[in-house]
């Protein structure tokens, strides 16, 4: 379905980005027929305290997602789609994503395409298409399809890597259509030390990222405009991880990662002055 629609409209892309007419509730049939045809997992229920909040239901967010992923002929299919689980009488509010993708071969090249919309009755979905040559050389466009706008895209970007005497280095050009902005980051990564360096014309930023011993990370990240964070992040067992960023006159952030439970601790400050402390306590369960 997403590759055909992708075929049909690379020859309008060098005239216009728009398709007139497209009917968005088309495209949640076709989300759901990719679902149908593919081969189901089982769901997954999310459970997220909200700031802190445990008086009653509303501090929590139960939200059901559910994958699955098939074949037909050569392309391979995902879908999935994201679920309040909470009464009420009307089941179109219900969902709060629903997604598919499309890959497959085209040219030689690697192709896929991602559409998402938040509920049945939305009138645009959110699109992805990416491609990518099998070795160095990868692209991305990402847009949006609605019924009265068509098809638009709004970002597009490349990423080529490289191998430099044993470094992978990456370069990886941005461009916003809307805004006609454009940034590039650069990256490099040799043994346990990385850089990420994102650069526009009014503003660039490096992150270096050095691994101390096996189990501790930390990456400064320093900004032309006198911003400073630093990261650390620590390994416990299981692959459960302790990630701790101070941004100084912004905010402490904590994530703790403990097999099925995620916390996230915000902490916003101003110099001396803590404000009040954001907490998000999330537990997924597989049945």
């Amino acid at each position: 379905v997403f590759l055909s629609i992708i075929k049909s409209s690379l020859p309008n892309l060098r005239t216009n980005l728009f398709l007139p007419n497209y009917n968005m509730k088309v495209s949640c049939i076709a989300l759901l027929t990719i679902i149908g045809v593919a081969t189901a997992s089982k769901p997954q229920l999310s459970i997220q305290v909200k700031d802190g909040s445990f008086a009653d239901l509303d501090g929590l967010e139960p939200t059901i997602s559910w994958e699955t992923s098939g074949k037909s002929g050569d392309v391979d299919l995902e879908a999935g789609i994201k679920l309040a689980a909470r009464a009420t009488g009307d089941l179109g509010s219900l969902p709060k994503s629903i997604w598919g993708k499309a890959s497959g071969d085209l040219g030689g090249w690697g192709v896929s395409a991602r559409a998402e919309v938040e509920s049945f009755d939305s009138e645009s979905a959110d699109l992805e298409i990416e491609a990518n040559d099998g070795e160095e050389l990868s692209l991305k466009l990402t847009g949006s399809l609605g019924k009265d706008s068509g098809l638009a895209f709004s970002n597009i970007e490349a990423t080529k890597t490289l191998d430099s005497d044993g470094a992978a280095v990456t370069v990886n050009p941005r461009y916003n259509i809307d805004t006609e902005e454009a940034d590039v980051v650069i990256g490099y990564s040799k043994d346990d030390t990385s850089v990420t360096i994102t650069a526009s014309r009014d503003e660039q930023e490096i992150t270096v990222s050095q691994q101390i011993d096996d189990d501790n990370r930390i990456s400064p990240t320093f900004s032309s405009g006198g911003a400073l964070s630093v990261e650390w992040e620590r390994s416990l067992s299981d692959d459960n991880s302790l990630t701790a960023t101070l941004t100084p006159n912004e905010s402490i952030d904590v994530e703790w990662k403990d097999d099925a439970w995620t916390a996230n601790v915000n902490v916003p400050i101003d110099g001396t002055t803590i404000g009040g402390t954001n907490v998000s306590i999330k537990r997924e369960v597989n049945f």
